[in-house]
């Protein structure tokens, strides 16, 4: 399983090859630098922080966790969808916590900070803020799968 961009800057998986030692984090802020105004800096709890007009998308931990601030109400609707989990250590906030184990978690993370970016820019539309039905854990191989 290969990841690969598509032409709107998100993540598809792709059948074919082999993966050795995954590198998230690369393929997250390779990515996330096509994504107009977005600076990739380290963060001050290690990792990387993804930023846009001066405010958090989100951060992306060495371990695997990304974390992502967003209103209170719309962490409740990612976190009763199971798109995200409260935040690990501030599960009372609007920060949300999204596990990527596996390169197959990477699309609903690259989900997850677009959906923030968007929402920062205020270019979202009210449909992608709505929760989808279950959590995205593996993409098919359906090239027409929109992710």
């Amino acid at each position: 399983m290969l990841i690969a961009t598509t032409g709107h800057g998100m993540i598809k998986a792709q059948t074919g090859g082999t993966m050795g030692r995954q590198n998230h984090s690369a393929r997250l802020e390779s990515l996330l630098r096509e994504w107009p105004g977005v600076v990739v800096t380290a963060h001050r709890f290690g990792g990387l922080e993804f930023r846009v007009d001066r405010r958090e998308i989100g951060h992306f931990h060495p371990s695997g966790l990304l974390d992502l601030p967003f209103p209170v109400r719309l962490r409740r609707e990612l976190v009763a969808a199971g798109r995200a989990d409260a935040h690990h250590m501030l599960p009372n906030t609007g920060w949300v916590t999204f596990r990527v184990r596996t390169e197959h978690d990477l699309p609903a993370a690259v989900e997850l900070l677009r959906l923030n970016y968007e929402r920062l820019l205020g270019t979202q539309t009210r449909a992608s803020v709505n929760p989808v039905v279950g959590k995205v854990t593996l993409v098919g191989d359906r090239d027409d799968m929109p992710i």
